[in-house]
């Protein structure tokens, strides 16, 4: 038995400021570089990504693996036509090669699904017709997604299974890629396919809204769970959406897989009913920065552990650059003892840094990229590294982290690592790298929206999400939409809905 794999990741907002380039692809920020078809199997191997769990499966099955190409590039605007088109090469160029080699038996991809590209906003139908063009209708096709993915029609026809992860934050990735690997295999040892069922819902969450560890998301998942469990079902497969993706498929889907249609479509049409009834729970706010970080140092004066501000507006992780500074001016302002800001990605000022040397006091012009509003401080270099660390967080274990010249400087009270490529402040080797010990922090602001809890709610007293300037809007319905499709509401439990791809008001 052989089997192809590869993976084309990328979380596309439409709104964000910096568009996704090959750069971006090619050195991520806290994940693995590009890898070509001689090299996947060995780096990714030992990641926490969907494909580590695809490649154990598959060895462990005594299958022969085909490598494609692999790629990540952290969330931002949509992807450039010279990155997906080369992306799209290296796979469509490498699954070429190997059917050269030989008949391949079946296709694993690791997507995300909420990808889109200038000139393809489905950009994962249009990648996933290209590979079905290539290999033809009798190889099955098995997809591990994001749960974030905005789940198409498409995408759902041009493949044979789509397994999303249970959890927000994604500590389930490798377990993702093995199941949909072990699906895959079934097709093929019996010849069979599963019968599908597709339906998308009529209204959308924020993304704090999304997170599994607490109501009603951790209901809806364990509702997924039971209904999954029914005789027949493959595959009950739930995806949240991305809801800053400005284009028709943008939202919650649900893709059922079982052995009869009447089957798929009565779970399905189960979940989404469950789903509806706890809409008005989905709601989730943030607080103005400035009563934010007045919280954290009241609670902080008496608390144990660390406080934790959620800078999610400017979460590298849904789009945001990683370089807005609203919440450090704020904790700075308010003369926020103890607190460590991560992060800001700023290369000119972590190259400034550098060339000034641990123990310089220096004058920056502090991030503000992304919104032109950079903050004026000065500060004193504690700490340089070269940005290199091996995540070990629920997440992120195994994966390497590359972020560039890095410095830690410190502000009066606060301190803040500055970085040249941004990564979502999700794990605690980000902090631990340049000398900093987490847990005894008094408050930690961390560019995040809901991955930071994976590894940092278990050492906090309290979280506080914070509303500091960002493009990962807590409200999505305030962003200029023109492309959604009509009959969607943007607020749970808001009975407007868009027409002509536009929320009426």
């Amino acid at each position: 038995m052989r089997i192809a794999i590869g993976g084309f990741q990328h979380e596309s907002h439409s709104f964000a400021p910096m568009p996704t380039g090959w750069a971006q692809f090619a050195r991520p920020g806290g994940f693995p570089a590009l890898q070509h078809a001689a090299t996947l199997v060995d780096t990714m191997r030992t990641t926490s990504v969907p494909i580590a769990g695809a490649i154990a499966t598959l060895e462990a099955a005594g299958a022969t693996i085909a490598p494609l190409a692999w790629c990540f590039a952290n969330p931002a605007g949509p992807v450039t036509p010279d990155a997906f088109e080369r992306i799209a090469a290296l796979t469509l160029a490498a699954l070429s090669d190997a059917l050269d080699a030989g008949p391949i038996d079946g296709v694993f991809l690791e997507l995300h699904g909420a990808m889109v590209a200038v000139d393809f906003p489905d950009a994962e139908g249009e990648l996933l017709r290209r590979v079905r063009a290539v290999v033809g209708a009798s190889v099955p096709i098995a997809c591990s997604l994001d749960p974030h993915a905005n789940k198409t029609a498409a995408m759902v026809e041009l493949s044979d299974v789509m397994v999303p992860y249970r959890t927000y934050p994604h500590i389930d990735q490798k377990q993702a890629g093995a199941q949909a690997t072990r699906i895959l295999l079934d097709m093929i040892r019996t010849g069979t396919r599963p019968a599908k069922y597709f339906r998308e819902l009529d209204f959308w969450t924020p993304l704090p809204g999304q997170c599994t560890l607490v109501a009603p998301m951790a209901d809806v998942m364990a509702e997924r769970a039971r209904l999954a469990e029914a005789p027949g079902i493959v595959e009950l497969g739930f995806c949240f959406g991305f809801p800053y993706a400005d284009f028709p498929g943008c939202g919650m889907a649900i893709a059922t897989y079982a052995d009869t249609p009447a089957q798929a479509a009565e779970a399905t049409d189960a979940l989404a009913r469950f789903i509806t009834s706890r809409e008005a729970e989905f709601a989730r706010g943030a607080i103005p920065a400035s009563e934010a970080v007045a919280e954290a140092i009241r609670l902080a004066a008496t608390a144990t552990k660390p406080i934790v501000l959620a800078d999610t507006q400017d979460n590298p992780g849904g789009g945001g650059h990683g370089d807005t500074t609203g919440l450090l001016a704020e904790l700075i302002a308010q003369d926020a003892q103890g607190a460590v800001l991560a992060l800001i990605n700023d290369a000119d000022s972590a190259a400034v840094c550098h060339a000034a040397g641990q123990g310089a006091t220096i004058t920056l012009s502090l991030g503000g990229k992304s919104d032109n509003a950079p903050l004026p401080v000065t500060g004193t270099i504690e700490a340089l590294t070269d940005g290199r660390f091996i995540c070990t967080g629920p997440m992120g274990a195994g994966n390497p982290a590359d972020l560039g010249p890095t410095a830690l400087l410190r502000i009066g009270g606060v301190r803040g690592i500055i970085v040249t490529r941004k990564m979502q402040a999700l794990d605690q080797a980000l902090l631990r790298h340049i000398g900093i010990k987490p847990s005894e922090q008094k408050i930690l602001a961390l560019k995040s929206s809901v991955h930071f809890r994976a590894d940092f709610q278990p050492i906090a007293a309290n979280v506080i999400i914070a509303a500091a300037p960002g493009p990962v809007v807590a409200d999505p319905s305030t962003l200029p939409f023109t492309h959604l499709r009509d009959g969607l509401r943007l607020r749970p439990g808001d009975n407007r809905t868009t027409q002509g791809g536009r929320r009426e008001e």
